[in-house]
Protein backbone atom coordinates (compact mmCIF):
# COMPACT_ATOMS: atom_id res chain seq x y z
CA UNK A 1 0.00 0.00 0.00
CA UNK A 2 1.05 3.35 -0.62
CA UNK A 3 1.24 5.71 1.99
CA UNK A 4 2.44 9.76 2.91
CA UNK A 5 3.42 10.50 6.11
CA UNK A 6 3.64 14.58 7.11
CA UNK A 7 6.04 14.93 9.35
CA UNK A 8 9.54 13.35 11.04
CA UNK A 9 9.17 14.00 14.06
CA UNK A 10 8.62 11.19 17.08
CA UNK A 11 5.08 10.35 15.92
CA UNK A 12 5.81 10.54 12.07
CA UNK A 13 9.01 8.76 12.27
CA UNK A 14 8.00 6.00 14.31
CA UNK A 15 4.48 5.84 12.15
CA UNK A 16 6.38 5.61 8.79
CA UNK A 17 8.94 3.59 9.71
CA UNK A 18 6.70 0.81 11.12
CA UNK A 19 4.23 1.08 8.13
CA UNK A 20 7.52 0.46 5.99
CA UNK A 21 8.50 -2.47 7.82
CA UNK A 22 5.75 -4.59 7.38
CA UNK A 23 5.78 -4.34 3.81
CA UNK A 24 3.86 -0.62 3.30
CA UNK A 25 5.73 1.83 0.39
CA UNK A 26 5.95 4.91 2.56
CA UNK A 27 7.08 8.36 1.96
CA UNK A 28 8.22 10.47 5.05
CA UNK A 29 8.20 14.32 3.94
CA UNK A 30 8.71 17.10 6.22
CA UNK A 31 9.64 21.33 5.41
CA UNK A 32 12.65 20.83 7.40
CA UNK A 33 15.66 20.46 4.70
CA UNK A 34 18.42 19.97 7.37
CA UNK A 35 16.38 17.33 9.15
CA UNK A 36 15.13 15.52 6.06
CA UNK A 37 19.31 15.45 4.86
CA UNK A 38 20.11 13.70 7.86
CA UNK A 39 17.77 11.25 7.68
CA UNK A 40 18.76 10.67 4.40
CA UNK A 41 22.01 9.66 5.82
CA UNK A 42 20.92 7.51 8.23
CA UNK A 43 21.04 9.95 11.18
CA UNK A 44 18.05 9.56 13.52
CA UNK A 45 17.30 13.26 14.94
CA UNK A 46 15.12 11.36 18.24
CA UNK A 47 16.04 8.55 20.27
CA UNK A 48 13.60 5.55 20.84
CA UNK A 49 15.33 2.12 21.30
CA UNK A 50 15.11 0.00 17.96
CA UNK A 51 14.04 3.16 15.95
CA UNK A 52 17.32 3.73 14.38
CA UNK A 53 17.91 -0.46 13.19
CA UNK A 54 14.21 -0.04 11.84
CA UNK A 55 14.58 3.06 10.15
CA UNK A 56 18.16 2.22 8.37
CA UNK A 57 16.65 -1.52 7.26
CA UNK A 58 13.53 -0.01 5.62
CA UNK A 59 15.45 2.70 3.84
CA UNK A 60 17.66 -0.06 2.37
CA UNK A 61 14.33 -2.06 2.00
CA UNK A 62 13.56 0.72 -0.31
CA UNK A 63 10.14 0.58 1.35
CA UNK A 64 10.87 3.72 3.34
CA UNK A 65 12.16 7.66 1.19
CA UNK A 66 12.47 11.10 3.05
CA UNK A 67 11.79 13.96 1.02
CA UNK A 68 10.52 18.07 1.21
CA UNK A 69 8.82 17.58 -2.14
CA UNK A 70 5.05 17.90 -1.01
CA UNK A 71 3.82 17.55 -4.68
CA UNK A 72 5.54 14.09 -5.09
CA UNK A 73 4.93 13.12 -1.54
CA UNK A 74 1.11 13.87 -2.39
CA UNK A 75 1.02 12.12 -5.31
CA UNK A 76 2.53 9.38 -3.79
CA UNK A 77 0.30 7.53 -1.31
CA UNK A 78 -3.70 7.53 -0.86
CA UNK A 79 -3.53 7.15 2.61
CA UNK A 80 -1.86 11.09 3.86
CA UNK A 81 -1.01 10.86 7.17
CA UNK A 82 -0.76 13.87 9.47
CA UNK A 83 1.85 13.95 12.10
CA UNK A 84 2.90 17.21 12.61
CA UNK A 85 3.07 19.52 16.16
CA UNK A 86 0.21 20.66 17.32
CA UNK A 87 1.94 22.94 20.48
CA UNK A 88 0.43 24.58 22.99
CA UNK A 89 -1.19 28.19 21.96
CA UNK A 90 -1.29 31.07 24.81
CA UNK A 91 -4.18 30.22 26.18
CA UNK A 92 -3.06 26.52 26.44
CA UNK A 93 -5.43 25.29 23.24
CA UNK A 94 -3.78 23.31 20.75
CA UNK A 95 -1.92 25.18 18.23
CA UNK A 96 -3.17 23.84 14.78
CA UNK A 97 -1.59 26.35 12.15
CA UNK A 98 0.68 22.96 11.55
CA UNK A 99 -2.13 20.56 10.71
CA UNK A 100 -4.11 22.95 8.70
CA UNK A 101 -0.84 23.97 6.63
CA UNK A 102 -0.42 20.29 6.17
CA UNK A 103 -4.10 19.82 4.60
CA UNK A 104 -3.60 23.14 2.37
CA UNK A 105 -0.75 21.14 0.68
CA UNK A 106 -2.61 18.29 -0.10
CA UNK A 107 -5.45 20.16 -0.99
CA UNK A 108 -3.01 22.13 -3.79
CA UNK A 109 -1.33 19.12 -4.85
CA UNK A 110 -3.95 16.32 -5.20
CA UNK A 111 -5.41 15.39 -8.58
CA UNK A 112 -7.30 11.98 -7.00
CA UNK A 113 -9.10 10.53 -4.46
CA UNK A 114 -7.20 10.76 -0.54
CA UNK A 115 -7.86 9.70 2.57
CA UNK A 116 -6.76 12.22 4.97
CA UNK A 117 -6.12 10.78 8.45
CA UNK A 118 -4.90 13.12 11.41
CA UNK A 119 -2.52 11.23 13.21
CA UNK A 120 -1.80 14.07 15.28
CA UNK A 121 -3.00 14.51 18.70
CA UNK A 122 -5.87 17.02 18.01
CA UNK A 123 -9.17 18.66 19.56
CA UNK A 124 -12.22 17.57 18.49
CA UNK A 125 -13.68 19.52 15.77
CA UNK A 126 -10.30 19.39 13.78
CA UNK A 127 -11.59 16.70 10.87
CA UNK A 128 -14.25 19.58 10.21
CA UNK A 129 -11.81 22.02 9.47
CA UNK A 130 -9.30 19.68 7.98
CA UNK A 131 -11.91 18.77 5.55
CA UNK A 132 -12.97 22.86 4.98
CA UNK A 133 -9.63 24.04 4.18
CA UNK A 134 -8.80 20.94 1.52
CA UNK A 135 -12.28 21.90 0.04
CA UNK A 136 -11.54 25.56 0.24
CA UNK A 137 -8.23 24.49 -1.93
CA UNK A 138 -9.87 22.45 -4.09
CA UNK A 139 -12.33 25.30 -4.81
CA UNK A 140 -9.99 27.61 -5.38
CA UNK A 141 -8.36 25.22 -8.26
CA UNK A 142 -12.22 24.74 -9.20
CA UNK A 143 -11.58 21.03 -9.31
CA UNK A 144 -13.69 18.38 -7.89
CA UNK A 145 -11.92 15.74 -6.48
CA UNK A 146 -13.62 13.05 -3.62
CA UNK A 147 -11.23 12.80 -0.33
CA UNK A 148 -12.42 11.45 3.25
CA UNK A 149 -10.46 12.54 6.31
CA UNK A 150 -10.64 10.22 9.26
CA UNK A 151 -9.13 10.26 12.78
CA UNK A 152 -6.32 7.60 13.42
CA UNK A 153 -5.22 9.01 16.96
CA UNK A 154 -1.55 7.13 18.10
CA UNK A 155 -0.74 5.82 21.48
CA UNK A 156 2.74 5.51 21.72
CA UNK A 157 4.72 6.33 25.25
CA UNK A 158 8.35 7.58 24.39
CA UNK A 159 10.45 4.85 25.23
CA UNK A 160 8.12 2.07 23.99
CA UNK A 161 6.68 3.28 21.17
CA UNK A 162 7.87 0.63 18.48
CA UNK A 163 5.81 -2.10 20.77
CA UNK A 164 2.89 0.32 21.11
CA UNK A 165 3.01 0.94 17.59
CA UNK A 166 2.84 -3.10 16.52
CA UNK A 167 1.77 -4.57 19.70
CA UNK A 168 -0.66 -2.02 20.88
CA UNK A 169 -4.09 -2.91 22.57
CA UNK A 170 -6.18 -1.14 20.05
CA UNK A 171 -5.97 0.95 16.83
CA UNK A 172 -8.49 3.74 17.12
CA UNK A 173 -9.94 4.68 13.49
CA UNK A 174 -12.97 7.68 13.18
CA UNK A 175 -14.91 7.58 10.12
CA UNK A 176 -18.38 7.19 9.08
CA UNK A 177 -17.38 5.73 5.35
CA UNK A 178 -16.92 2.40 4.44
CA UNK A 179 -14.44 2.74 2.03
CA UNK A 180 -11.76 4.87 4.78
CA UNK A 181 -12.85 1.45 6.75
CA UNK A 182 -12.06 -0.70 4.31
CA UNK A 183 -8.28 0.99 3.39
CA UNK A 184 -7.40 1.47 7.31
CA UNK A 185 -8.50 -1.83 7.93
CA UNK A 186 -5.89 -2.82 4.90
CA UNK A 187 -3.38 -0.18 6.16
CA UNK A 188 -3.22 -2.06 9.37
CA UNK A 189 -4.30 -5.65 8.73
CA UNK A 190 -0.53 -7.04 9.41
CA UNK A 191 -0.69 -5.48 12.81
CA UNK A 192 -4.14 -7.10 13.59
CA UNK A 193 -3.70 -10.55 12.80
CA UNK A 194 -3.62 -12.35 16.70
CA UNK A 195 -6.88 -10.57 17.67
CA UNK A 196 -9.44 -7.82 16.49
CA UNK A 197 -7.82 -4.35 17.69
CA UNK A 198 -8.99 -2.02 14.99
CA UNK A 199 -12.34 -0.13 16.60
CA UNK A 200 -14.28 2.17 14.39
CA UNK A 201 -16.16 4.86 15.79
CA UNK A 202 -16.95 8.84 15.12
CA UNK A 203 -14.44 10.91 14.27
CA UNK A 204 -15.38 13.27 17.36
CA UNK A 205 -15.74 10.12 19.79
CA UNK A 206 -12.32 9.27 18.04
CA UNK A 207 -10.65 12.67 19.02
CA UNK A 208 -11.84 12.83 22.35
CA UNK A 209 -10.52 9.27 22.95
CA UNK A 210 -6.83 10.51 22.51
CA UNK A 211 -7.42 13.34 25.18
CA UNK A 212 -9.35 11.01 27.32
CA UNK A 213 -6.90 8.44 27.47
CA UNK A 214 -4.18 10.66 28.57
CA UNK A 215 -6.25 13.08 30.93
CA UNK A 216 -7.52 9.92 32.76
CA UNK A 217 -3.77 8.50 32.58
CA UNK A 218 -1.98 12.34 34.29
CA UNK A 219 -5.32 11.86 36.53
CA UNK A 220 -3.97 8.81 38.22
CA UNK A 221 -0.40 10.46 38.44
CA UNK A 222 -1.54 13.43 40.19
CA UNK A 223 -4.11 11.89 42.41
CA UNK A 224 -1.32 9.30 43.85
CA UNK A 225 0.69 12.40 44.45
CA UNK A 226 -2.18 14.06 46.54
CA UNK A 227 -1.87 11.01 48.56
CA UNK A 228 2.22 10.57 48.86
CA UNK A 229 1.59 14.44 49.94
CA UNK A 230 -0.94 13.57 52.29
CA UNK A 231 0.72 10.35 53.42
CA UNK A 232 4.06 12.82 54.42
CA UNK A 233 1.89 14.81 57.32
CA UNK A 234 0.25 11.76 59.03
CA UNK A 235 3.04 9.82 58.80
CA UNK A 236 2.50 6.56 56.48
CA UNK A 237 4.08 4.94 54.33
CA UNK A 238 2.87 5.32 50.34
CA UNK A 239 4.48 2.43 49.40
CA UNK A 240 2.30 0.43 51.66
CA UNK A 241 -0.29 2.56 50.21
CA UNK A 242 0.22 1.97 46.82
CA UNK A 243 0.68 -2.06 47.54
CA UNK A 244 -2.61 -2.00 49.21
CA UNK A 245 -5.08 -0.11 46.32
CA UNK A 246 -3.15 -1.27 43.32
CA UNK A 247 -3.95 -4.97 44.92
CA UNK A 248 -7.66 -4.00 43.98
CA UNK A 249 -8.41 -4.94 40.46
CA UNK A 250 -10.36 -1.85 39.93
CA UNK A 251 -7.67 0.07 40.37
CA UNK A 252 -4.35 -1.64 39.16
CA UNK A 253 -1.17 -0.79 39.63
CA UNK A 254 -0.05 0.66 36.50
CA UNK A 255 0.06 4.21 37.09
CA UNK A 256 0.29 4.65 40.43
CA UNK A 257 3.61 5.18 41.31
CA UNK A 258 4.19 8.94 43.23
CA UNK A 259 7.15 10.73 41.85
CA UNK A 260 8.33 14.72 41.24
CA UNK A 261 5.54 14.71 38.48
CA UNK A 262 4.72 14.07 35.02
CA UNK A 263 6.06 15.84 31.94
CA UNK A 264 7.00 15.21 27.99
CA UNK A 265 5.29 16.59 24.90
CA UNK A 266 2.04 14.85 25.58
CA UNK A 267 0.30 14.84 29.39
CA UNK A 268 1.01 18.22 29.75
CA UNK A 269 -0.11 20.06 26.57
CA UNK A 270 -3.34 17.28 26.24
CA UNK A 271 -4.45 17.85 29.63
CA UNK A 272 -4.55 21.77 28.93
CA UNK A 273 -5.66 21.32 25.78
CA UNK A 274 -8.70 18.99 26.87
CA UNK A 275 -9.77 21.88 29.72
CA UNK A 276 -9.75 24.61 27.37
CA UNK A 277 -11.98 22.76 24.55
CA UNK A 278 -13.99 22.28 27.71
CA UNK A 279 -13.90 25.68 28.18
CA UNK A 280 -15.09 26.67 24.60
CA UNK A 281 -18.11 24.60 24.53
CA UNK A 282 -19.20 26.13 28.19
CA UNK A 283 -17.84 23.20 30.24
CA UNK A 284 -15.52 24.11 33.05
CA UNK A 285 -13.43 20.91 33.51
CA UNK A 286 -12.82 21.27 37.12
CA UNK A 287 -10.95 17.96 37.80
CA UNK A 288 -8.89 18.49 34.66
CA UNK A 289 -7.86 21.88 35.81
CA UNK A 290 -6.98 20.10 39.29
CA UNK A 291 -4.50 17.95 37.77
CA UNK A 292 -2.41 20.13 36.21
CA UNK A 293 -2.49 22.26 39.39
CA UNK A 294 -1.05 19.32 41.62
CA UNK A 295 1.56 18.37 38.31
CA UNK A 296 2.90 22.15 38.42
CA UNK A 297 2.94 21.87 42.56
CA UNK A 298 4.57 18.60 42.32
CA UNK A 299 7.67 19.20 40.31
CA UNK A 300 8.33 22.06 43.30
CA UNK A 301 9.08 19.40 45.72
CA UNK A 302 12.32 18.22 45.18
CA UNK A 303 13.77 21.43 45.29
CA UNK A 304 11.77 22.50 48.40
CA UNK A 305 13.31 18.85 50.17
CA UNK A 306 16.64 19.69 49.31
CA UNK A 307 16.16 23.28 50.86
CA UNK A 308 14.89 21.67 53.61
CA UNK A 309 17.60 19.25 54.18
CA UNK A 310 20.70 21.45 53.57
CA UNK A 311 18.83 24.20 55.80
CA UNK A 312 18.22 26.78 52.90
CA UNK A 313 21.80 26.86 52.25
CA UNK A 314 22.17 26.17 48.35
CA UNK A 315 23.96 29.13 47.42
CA UNK A 316 27.60 27.90 46.32
CA UNK A 317 26.27 24.49 46.49
CA UNK A 318 26.98 21.71 43.90
CA UNK A 319 24.09 19.44 43.94
CA UNK A 320 24.43 16.13 41.70
CA UNK A 321 21.25 14.96 39.58
CA UNK A 322 20.73 11.78 38.26
CA UNK A 323 18.45 11.87 35.60
CA UNK A 324 17.48 14.73 33.21
CA UNK A 325 14.75 13.13 30.82
CA UNK A 326 11.22 13.32 31.77
CA UNK A 327 11.50 9.61 31.59
CA UNK A 328 13.39 6.87 30.81
CA UNK A 329 14.43 5.39 27.59
CA UNK A 330 14.09 8.63 26.08
CA UNK A 331 15.97 11.82 25.49
CA UNK A 332 13.08 14.04 25.72
CA UNK A 333 13.40 17.13 28.45
CA UNK A 334 10.13 18.66 27.57
CA UNK A 335 8.49 19.45 30.71
CA UNK A 336 10.90 17.24 32.48
CA UNK A 337 10.78 17.85 36.46
CA UNK A 338 14.46 18.29 36.45
CA UNK A 339 14.41 21.05 34.28
CA UNK A 340 12.56 22.97 37.24
CA UNK A 341 15.06 21.91 39.92
CA UNK A 342 17.90 23.02 37.62
CA UNK A 343 16.66 26.02 36.90
CA UNK A 344 15.64 27.01 40.86
CA UNK A 345 18.68 25.95 41.80
CA UNK A 346 20.67 28.46 39.64
CA UNK A 347 18.25 31.18 40.80
CA UNK A 348 19.87 30.04 44.61
CA UNK A 349 23.58 30.37 43.48
CA UNK A 350 24.16 25.79 43.08
CA UNK A 351 26.04 24.37 40.28
CA UNK A 352 24.51 21.43 38.62
CA UNK A 353 26.67 18.66 37.89
CA UNK A 354 24.59 15.78 36.01
CA UNK A 355 24.11 12.68 33.91
CA UNK A 356 21.76 10.91 31.64
CA UNK A 357 22.27 8.58 29.54
CA UNK A 358 20.26 9.76 26.67
CA UNK A 359 19.57 13.57 27.78
CA UNK A 360 22.82 15.25 27.67
CA UNK A 361 23.15 16.74 24.12
CA UNK A 362 19.40 17.49 24.50
CA UNK A 363 20.02 19.39 28.13
CA UNK A 364 23.05 20.96 26.34
CA UNK A 365 21.17 22.59 23.39
CA UNK A 366 18.78 24.13 25.82
CA UNK A 367 20.69 25.25 28.26
CA UNK A 368 24.42 25.93 25.76
CA UNK A 369 27.26 26.54 28.06
CA UNK A 370 27.35 27.75 31.66
CA UNK A 371 29.61 27.67 34.75
CA UNK A 372 26.65 26.45 37.04
CA UNK A 373 26.16 23.05 34.74
CA UNK A 374 28.69 20.79 34.32
CA UNK A 375 27.67 17.41 32.34
CA UNK A 376 29.37 14.58 33.45
CA UNK A 377 30.25 11.30 31.63
CA UNK A 378 28.09 8.81 34.34
CA UNK A 379 26.35 8.58 37.37
CA UNK A 380 29.81 7.99 39.27
CA UNK A 381 31.51 11.15 38.25
CA UNK A 382 28.23 13.21 38.73
CA UNK A 383 28.48 12.30 42.63
CA UNK A 384 32.01 12.90 43.28
CA UNK A 385 32.81 16.51 45.19
CA UNK A 386 28.81 17.09 44.94
CA UNK A 387 26.78 18.27 48.24
CA UNK A 388 24.20 16.21 47.66
CA UNK A 389 22.28 14.10 45.19
CA UNK A 390 18.84 14.50 43.79
CA UNK A 391 17.42 11.33 41.62
CA UNK A 392 15.05 12.89 38.82
CA UNK A 393 14.52 9.85 36.20
CA UNK A 394 14.63 6.00 37.41
CA UNK A 395 16.66 4.71 34.78
CA UNK A 396 17.74 1.18 35.30
CA UNK A 397 21.30 2.20 36.18
CA UNK A 398 19.96 4.39 38.64
CA UNK A 399 18.15 1.82 40.44
CA UNK A 400 21.08 0.58 42.67
CA UNK A 401 22.44 2.63 45.08
CA UNK A 402 25.30 1.83 47.61
CA UNK A 403 24.47 3.81 50.65
CA UNK A 404 28.32 3.43 52.30
CA UNK A 405 29.45 4.51 48.98
CA UNK A 406 27.19 7.32 48.28
CA UNK A 407 27.79 8.55 52.04
CA UNK A 408 32.03 8.83 51.40
CA UNK A 409 31.40 10.91 47.95
CA UNK A 410 28.75 13.36 49.30
CA UNK A 411 29.49 16.63 51.35
CA UNK A 412 26.76 15.90 53.09
CA UNK A 413 25.13 12.51 53.26
CA UNK A 414 21.41 13.87 51.86
CA UNK A 415 19.69 11.59 48.74
CA UNK A 416 16.48 13.39 47.49
CA UNK A 417 14.71 10.64 45.61
CA UNK A 418 11.98 12.28 42.98
CA UNK A 419 11.10 8.11 42.29
CA UNK A 420 11.29 6.43 44.99
CA UNK A 421 14.16 3.94 43.85
CA UNK A 422 15.46 2.72 47.40
CA UNK A 423 14.05 1.28 50.82
CA UNK A 424 14.39 4.27 53.52
CA UNK A 425 15.32 2.17 56.07
CA UNK A 426 18.30 0.46 54.46
CA UNK A 427 19.82 4.21 53.43
CA UNK A 428 18.98 5.26 57.61
CA UNK A 429 20.78 2.23 57.92
CA UNK A 430 23.71 3.22 56.01
CA UNK A 431 24.26 6.92 57.26
CA UNK A 432 22.26 8.23 54.72
CA UNK A 433 19.09 11.65 55.16
CA UNK A 434 17.17 10.14 52.46
CA UNK A 435 13.66 11.80 51.17
CA UNK A 436 11.74 10.12 48.71
CA UNK A 437 7.96 10.95 47.67
CA UNK A 438 5.66 10.23 50.67
CA UNK A 439 8.27 7.85 52.52
CA UNK A 440 11.57 8.03 54.18
CA UNK A 441 12.31 11.33 55.90
CA UNK A 442 10.00 14.58 54.61
CA UNK A 443 9.92 18.02 55.85
CA UNK A 444 6.66 18.04 57.26
CA UNK A 445 5.14 17.53 60.28
CA UNK A 446 3.77 14.37 61.15
CA UNK A 447 0.14 14.40 62.80
CA UNK A 448 -0.47 14.24 66.16
CA UNK A 449 -3.06 11.35 67.47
Amino acid sequence: MKITVFGTGYVGLVTGACLADVGHDVVCVDIDQSRIERLVQGEIPIYEPGLESMVLRNVEGQRLRFTTDAGMAVEHGVLQFIAVGTPPDEDGSADLQYVLAVASTIGQYMNGYKVVVDKSTVPVGTADKVRDRIAGILQERAVELAFDVCSNPEFLKEGSALEDFTRGARIVVGTDSDRVSDLMRECYAPYNRNREKLMLMSVRAAELTKYAANAMLATKISFMNEMANLAERLGADIEDVRRGIGSDPRIGYHFIYPGCGYGGSCFPKDVQALARTASKVGYEAELLKAVEAVNKRQKSTLFEKLSYALGGELEGKTIAVWGLAFKPETDDMRDAPSRELMETLWAHGATVQAYDPEAMKECRRLYGERDDLVLVADRIQAVKRADALVICTEWKEFRTLDGEWIRGQLATPVVIDGRNLFDPETMAAAGIDYYAVGRGKNSQAKATA
